[in-house]
């Protein structure tokens, strides 16, 4: 799975591309508890998904939105997700993720800064 990260003023972006499913929800959940940790080290109180470059996501990756959810809220860092695609917006409606998290229709602009 591929993966990047920016930065916006108040907020470390995560951005993963490709499907998250049976064979990679346990990578991309790493990668989600990576930037909640970078966050909460670098006194950011929100971490974004970018949700743009996901094409499927299972319930597995789910899971892994809703344990990166407590995980933030354990070190005081808000999960947010920015920009689903039709398939994403429809995954997050039909499990209701979309009522669970804070979806925005696009990223924040970055700083430039990735990390």
């Amino acid at each position: 799975m591929e993966v990047s990260y920016g930065l916006s003023p108040e907020a470390l972006i995560v951005a993963p591309a490709g499907r998250v499913d049976e064979a990679s929800w346990e990578e991309f959940g790493s990668h989600l508890s990576r930037g909640i940790e970078q966050a909460a080290s670098e006194s950011r109180n929100t971490l974004i998904i970018d949700l743009s470059r996901i094409e499927y996501m299972s319930s597995r990756g789910l899971r892994a939105l809703t344990m990166a959810k407590q995980e933030g809220i354990a070190t005081g860092v808000t999960v947010r997700l920015a920009a689903p695609n039709g398939v994403m917006r429809e995954i997050l409606a039909i499990s209701r993720y979309d009522r669970l998290f804070k979806v925005d229709d696009a990223v924040p602009l970055s700083d430039g800064h990735g990390v």
